[in-house]
């Protein structure tokens, strides 16, 4: 297998792992004892100087960053399928949500759970209010992001609006939790649960809390 990932099934690489199953790839899994500190081990530091999980290799490429990791395996993969090509008029749309998660839904949630204080306008997160009724725009119309066809943004952003409706980290609006159900019954959501479960499991994991 050429595609190896370093992966925590509590980080960011268990999305990774629904990413993978929805392109179709073959891929190894490398299992990173967070809870030890093995992320900062020099041999991952040198993959990522983050230290931090999801890290993907394939062959020479190595990709950190969960949204990038996405965007790397539809481009390759799946282009057409999970990303719309590169002259597809919904490349823009494709492009927004996925990078909008990352950059907005995760900082800005986190914002308000921390009751930070600052100003919106200076903060590339914005307002939270704001945000969530971005979200509600981005999958109002449904039944996914780029209308009827399914898409790695749906990964990346959909992955996020889930895990955060889990936890409690996220208004549950009807329209959000309409759409964390259709994300729910993709054959391989469940099939990538099942697996980070399965790694949980064999290294006597659980979750905190």
């Amino acid at each position: 297998m050429s595609i190896v990932l370093y992966h925590h099934p509590f980080s960011r690489a268990a999305n990774v792992i629904w990413m993978l199953e929805e392109a179709g790839v073959p891929y190894d899994v490398r299992f990173i004892d967070i809870m030890k500190g093995a992320h900062k081990a020099p041999e991952i530091v040198a993959l990522n100087p983050m230290g931090k999980l999801p890290i993907l290799t394939d062959g020479d490429a190595v990709i950190s960053e969960s949204a990038a990791i996405g965007i790397y395996l539809a481009d390759r993969y799946a282009p057409g399928r999970l990303a719309p090509a590169l002259d597809d008029p919904r490349r823009g749309t494709y492009l927004r949500w996925s990078l909008f998660a990352p950059s907005v839904i995760e900082p800005g949630s986190m914002a308000k759970a921390a009751g930070w204080s600052y100003k919106p306008g200076q903060a590339g997160w914005g307002d939270h209010e704001a945000m969530l009724s971005a979200i509600t725009v981005a999958i109002g119309a449904g039944p996914w992001l780029l209308g009827e066809t399914f898409s790695m943004a749906d990964v990346i952003f959909g992955g996020t609006v889930r895990y955060m409706l889990t936890f409690g980290m996220l208004e549950p609006r009807p329209v959000f939790t309409s759409y964390a159900e259709r994300i729910a019954a993709r054959p391989a959501l469940q099939k990538s649960d099942a697996r980070n479960a399965a790694i949980a499991e064999a290294n006597g994991l659980k979750r905190p809390g």
